[in-house]
């Protein structure tokens, strides 16, 4: 009895063992996968850039929730920070980490769907249900995201240093919050370009409620994931080019405008200002 015990045992550990590496190369492939994707969603093999596919339903003057051009480059940050989360991941040293075993999938999959939304965006033609493909692509991201997020909160240790802060909640916290706001932006550049010309009468209000409704949602992410900062830094960086595109380009609006420079504001001072605050609070 005690030699089969022992045998199952080992053979659960070399299964596990295997698993891992699996995890492991699963991870590497989908970061490649959404740089390819990349390449793709830019036109950098010839095809649209991406303000210009689907008719020109992501141009920052097509919607009014779109932002400007600029904000994009926040992709470079997002990039860069999966890339350093793919290399460390891979390291024989977290090949058998329970909390890559519990993230390391979750954020596998946000890889994947990211690329899948950018080479959405450049083969799903210039029809009207074109726009809304890359809605529903980008909805699938979010919630992958939130799920990834939820797992990094919930698997923190009070012991990790800066190294995991920086890929697991950094990288994946800019991506959640660059997102969040990529789906008002997506959904808002769909109703445009399928909507009414008489809907534009009522942009500004409507605009200035959903950027209510984008802070409460940033304030949520923020006391959910226990004050972290990364999401609301990557939803401010999109409201303050958001402001810029209507208080400097060709669809004008200054309620939008304004609103987003005061949400931008909000949702990173109230995370930083309660971190802030914790770090001052008497110990009992």
């Amino acid at each position: 009895m005690a030699s089969a015990a022992a045998s199952t045992s080992a053979s659960s550990s070399a299964s596990s063992r295997s698993g891992d590496l699996v995890r492991q190369i699963v991870v590497i492939s989908a970061f490649c996968f959404m740089i390819v994707g990349d390449m793709v969603g830019i036109g950098a093999f010839g095809g649209t850039p991406i303000q210009d596919a689907i008719g020109g339903a992501f141009d920052p003057d097509a919607s009014y929730l779109t932002p400007a051009t600029t904000a994009f480059s926040i992709w470079s940050v997002i990039y860069l920070g999966l890339l350093g989360y793919t290399v460390w991941q891979a390291l024989p040293s977290q090949r058998t980490s329970e909390r890559q075993r519990v993230v390391g999938w979750w954020v596998a999959l946000t890889m994947v769907l990211n690329g899948a939304w950018l080479v959405t965006v450049q083969f799903a033609g210039d029809g009207s249900g074109a726009v809304w493909a890359t809605v529903v692509v980008l909805a699938l991201l979010l919630a992958s995201l939130c799920v990834a997020y939820a797992m990094i909160v919930r698997t923190r240790q009070p012991h990790d240093g800066v190294v995991a802060t920086a890929l697991l909640d950094g990288a994946t916290g800019l991506h959640l919050g660059w997102a969040t706001l990529a789906t008002v932006a997506n959904v808002a550049a769909a109703l445009t370009s399928t909507g009414v010309e008489s809907w534009a009468a009522a942009a500004d209000p409507v605009g200035v409620v959903v950027i209510a409704v984008v802070v409460v949602i940033a304030l949520a992410l923020a006391a959910w994931s226990r004050w972290s900062v990364a999401p609301g830094l990557a939803i401010a960086w999109g409201l303050v080019w958001l402001a810029a595109a209507r208080l400097g380009g060709d669809l004008h609006s200054t309620p939008i405008g304004v609103s987003a420079i005061v949400a931008a504001v909000i949702v990173v001072v109230v995370p930083v200002g309660i971190r802030v605050l914790r770090q001052f609070r008497p110990v009992d």
